[in-house]
């Protein structure tokens, strides 16, 4: 039999409407927070039987050899008592006596914490019962009315309808009851915060399916609200099942149903038009209560979602509302920009476009009894009288043909063009795919090779022969300089002309010459000597290219022209070495001997002149 505690309980439990076992874990938090707070302990639990209500604590205590701290160790002995397989090391539970001098402080201080884990786990249970509601409309009684705000009582919880979520042409008064549209529910220390609306167009839509069964049931389907809260709405319905009307579902008999819902919303207007997948269709009827003669949408030729609509003169202050509000509110429910204009301004606007192209004239001809029609009608009704129905439907057939032809115009421009790009980008592939195809074959480098060939030639073309130009200065040079020698010179210049010499000079001949700039000053002995070897060692001409040929360095005195150059053809560290003298006496060349394999002149220390 439950003790009066688990009555006490139940009780609470009933009255905060929640669960039994919430209540239960917020007692057992309670005691074991009096209880540490009285005796201590580390690892302490509670325990409520539900059946009889009895409360028990619990110690976890580690098995240990020796008990040093009661509070927290036990023994072997008494663990295997509670547990017969506990060893050392090990935790148990020992259930501790409920100490019969609990005291004053903690019983309040339990008292305190149960209070806390009620109003915390009622908080949780409100703020989990409106967030699912979140999207749902919630009736509740005006409280408080300020500047800011105006606070709505539900029952357990306050709703907060903000000045920008109120209806302009309303005004509330304490008491008053309301609908509202459950916009947000946020979480708070202080519960839960919940937002409403009354100017959110899904509350239209709640309301519609709470008066008209048939939205409800899933019969017909809202597919498209514009609303402009407290002056004008417009809802596209359409019916998922055959022959039911979705106009007249919604209207209901008399208008009863919709008239319903423009109470709720303080006279708010309502228009309810049929959807329809073709979009010049759903144009025209979101329009209502207008009539429309034409919807011509030119996407094709503006690029972007606009529709032209043409209405007779009489509609067209109805079709475009008090201050373009039926106008707005159809763009707003077809996601379309709808350009709105009469029927005479539109057919002028026609016969003046067919009249300037020739290709809109050529496309038209077959209907020339139209437009022959349409242009006696506009001089007949210049003076703005109404039209009757047959010149309606001729004015909108004319604009009908015009606007047809510029749009197949538009139509095949853009073709054309997209056609054009796509060549553009095929042939630029084939570019790349030609390119990459030359790269893994290699032509890329025999190319570059001819390119360079063709540059090289051209630019020989172009320039004179350096090296001919050097040779011809040193042939010309002035011999009344250098003073006439005797016999044996003629005798050393004979020996100079020998293979031996020529043998040296041959193989060399083919690498890029390095000449002077300038004649050096030179003895008379010494200039002979270098005329000597200018004209032993000749220039030959060779095939390389004009780029490589001027690539040689040109010195400008004695000591970096030396023979061992003039003879090899390449420009060598300068060695430290005395110029050649020729000595009278002995008639031939004396100069200090190289180390072998410096340079060629161990052949030329060798011969006598």
């Amino acid at each position: 039999m439950k003790n009066d505690f688990m009555v006490a309980i139940n009780q609470v439990c009933h009255e905060r409407q929640l669960p039994v076992e919430i209540v239960l874990e917020a007692v057992e938090v309670a005691l074991v927070s009096a209880y540490k707070r009285n005796y201590g302990g580390n690892s302490v639990f509670a325990k409520i039987d539900q059946e009889t209500g009895d409360l028990s604590i619990f110690a976890e205590k580690e098995v240990v050899e020796e008990v040093l701290d009661p509070k927290n160790e036990i023994s072997l002995e008494d663990a295997r008592q509670i547990d017969p397989d506990a060893d050392y090391g090990d935790v148990v539970p020992v259930q501790e006596s409920t100490p019969a001098d609990f005291g004053r402080i903690a019983a309040q201080t339990t008292k305190q914490v149960i209070l806390q884990r009620i109003r915390e786990a009622e908080r949780d249970a409100l703020y989990r019962s409106y967030a699912e509601r979140e999207g749902e409309i919630v009736n509740g009684t005006v409280q408080k009315v300020d500047q800011y705000q105006a606070t709505l009582s539900l029952g357990k919880v306050e709703a907060y309808l903000p000045r920008s979520e109120q209806i302009p042409t309303e005004r509330y008064v304490e008491g008053q009851r309301l609908r509202a549209y459950v916009a947000q529910v946020n979480k708070t220390p202080r519960g839960p915060q919940i937002i409403v609306s009354r100017t959110h167009r899904n509350f239209l839509r709640r309301l519609l399916e709470v008066e008209v069964p048939e939205i409800y049931n899933g019969t017909v389907e809202v597919k498209a609200i514009a609303r402009e809260a407290g002056y004008r709405s417009k809802v596209a319905v359409a019916a998922l099942q055959e022959g039911v009307d979705p106009v007249g579902s919604c209207v209901g008999m008399r208008g009863v149903r919709i008239q319903s819902i423009v109470n709720e919303l303080n006279g708010e207007k309502i228009d309810v038009a049929e959807w329809s997948p073709l979009m010049t269709t759903f144009i025209a009827n979101a329009l209502s209560p207008a009539k429309v003669l034409n919807v011509i949408l030119l996407d094709a030729i503006t690029g972007d979602k606009t529709a032209m609509v043409v209405v007779p003169d009489k509609q067209l202050s109805l079709a475009i509302g008090k201050e373009g509000q039926n106008a707005r509110l159809a763009a707003k429910l077809t996601g379309w920009r709808i350009d709105i204009k009469s029927a005479m301004e539109a057919a002028k606007e026609a016969l003046a476009r067919a009249s300037a192209s020739e290709e809109i004239k050529a496309r038209v001809s077959g209907r020339p009894e139209v437009f022959s029609l349409v242009s006696a009608i506009l001089s007949e009704r210049e003076d703005g009288s109404e039209l009757s129905g047959g010149e309606l439907n001729l004015l909108g057939e004319a604009i009908e043909l015009v606007m047809q032809a510029e749009l197949a115009i538009a139509r095949e421009k853009q073709e054309a063009e997209r056609a054009a790009r796509l060549q553009a980008i095929a042939e630029q592939s084939a570019d790349l795919l030609a390119e990459a195809e030359a790269i893994l074959t290699g032509a890329p480098a025999e190319e570059a090779e001819s390119e360079t060939e063709a540059e090289t030639e051209s630019e020989a073309e172009a320039e004179p022969d350096v090296e001919a130009e050097v040779v011809a200065e040193t042939e010309t040079t002035p011999q009344t300089e250098v003073e006439p020698v005797a016999e044996a010179d003629t005798a050393v210049e004979a020996e100079v002309e020998t293979p031996d010499i020529a043998e040296v000079a041959e193989p060399v001949a083919e690498e890029p010459e390095v000449l002077p700039a300038e004649e050096p000053v030179l003895p008379a002995e010494e200039g002979e000597l270098t005329s000597v070897l200018d004209s032993v060692v000749k220039p030959k001409k060779t095939k390389k290219k004009a780029k490589k040929r001027l690539k040689a360095m040109v010195v400008e005195d004695e000591d970096e022209l030396g023979l061992d150059e003039l003879v090899g053809g390449k420009k060598k560290p300068k060695p430290k070495r005395r110029a050649p003298k020729l000595d009278d006496t002995l008639h031939r060349v004396t100069g200090k001997r190289r180390p072998k394999g410096e340079d060629d002149w161990d052949e030329l220390d060798e011969l006598e002149y």
